[in-house]
């Protein structure tokens, strides 16, 4: 079972977290966190302040904890959260719980990754406009409102019902569940939420496609990496001096293999950028 954590900065994603590893060992089984922490745009270094939040399971054996830095990685995740989840899979966790940086409105990678994916809100942070455009409430599995005793959180439960019923759910239906992490309150109804979408995967077919996008995920991230890399020492081999960003762009893409077309005059070529890739 891999459970992917994810919501806004200060919604209490790790106190969350530590509820359901709680809640995960009073039943008997074995918990592998993977807790990814922001990375300085300036230093590179990270804080992994999130271990904070799990010093009650940290004497625990049948808990195994990994931070993370994401070091620039976007998405919420680090570039080798995936290797992390195979790891602890392979060696027979029953639970792995992925805590996501905070993210904001578009970051959905956890739902690439994650066979459950949980995003927390909480009261007072937006209004319902901010709710309804925020792409990452689509990739939900299970809503959690916490910090339930906020004055607020009723209405945020509201928005929430008022933007599911614009979406179109196939299959599925996400459930809505209020929390209060710390004290616990709502932990059992967000276990059995688990669980419920859990015996939904299994009966409807849908882990087999939860772990092939799992599967691409991680082929994605790979290429992409070793694209990156590429790019950053090609980039150092081009002479910007006079020349354009798209002139520029079109010799980094010549070092890629990839053909470019030029449609008409210059400025026609800039409107309208078109590319091929050879074997495609």
């Amino acid at each position: 079972m891999t459970i992917g954590l994810t919501g806004p900065p200060g919604v209490g994603k790790s106190t969350l977290g530590s509820a359901i590893v709680r809640k995960a060992r009073a039943l008997g089984k074995t918990v592998g966190v993977i807790s990814v922490d922001p990375s300085s745009p300036y230093s590179q270094g990270a804080l992994l302040g999130d271990r904070i939040r799990l010093t009650e399971h940290f004497t625990d054996r049948d808990v195994f904890i990994r931070s993370m830095a994401s070091r620039g990685h976007l998405g919420g995740l680090s570039g080798a959260t995936a290797d992390a989840v195979l790891l602890m899979d392979a060696f027979g966790l029953d639970v792995i719980l992925i805590e996501t940086v905070g993210v904001g409105q578009s970051e959905i990678e956890i739902a690439e990754l994650a066979q459950t994916t949980i995003v927390a809100l909480q009261p007072g942070s937006g209004d319902s406009i901010q709710v309804l455009k925020a792409g990452i409430l689509e990739v939900a599995d299970i809503f959690v409102v916490n910090k339930a005793d906020h004055p607020m959180a009723n209405q945020l439960k509201r928005e929430i019902r008022s933007m599911m019923e614009m979406l179109d759910f196939t299959g599925w239906v996400p459930e809505l569940i209020m929390t209060q992490a710390v004290s616990g309150k709502g932990l059992e109804e967000l276990w059995n939420a688990i669980q419920n979408h859990a015996e939904y995967l299994r009966h409807s077919g849908e882990i087999h496609d939860r772990r092939r996008e799992a599967y691409e995920h991680q082929v994605r991230q790979l290429v992409l990496g070793r694209l990156q890399r590429r790019l950053e020492h090609e980039l150092g081999n081009v002479a910007v001096n006079g020349i354009d960003p798209y002139e520029a762009a079109e010799k980094m893409l010549g070092a890629f293999g990839v053909q470019h077309v030029i449609l008409g005059d210059d400025a026609a070529r800039r409107a309208t950028p078109r590319a091929t890739v050879k074997g495609l």
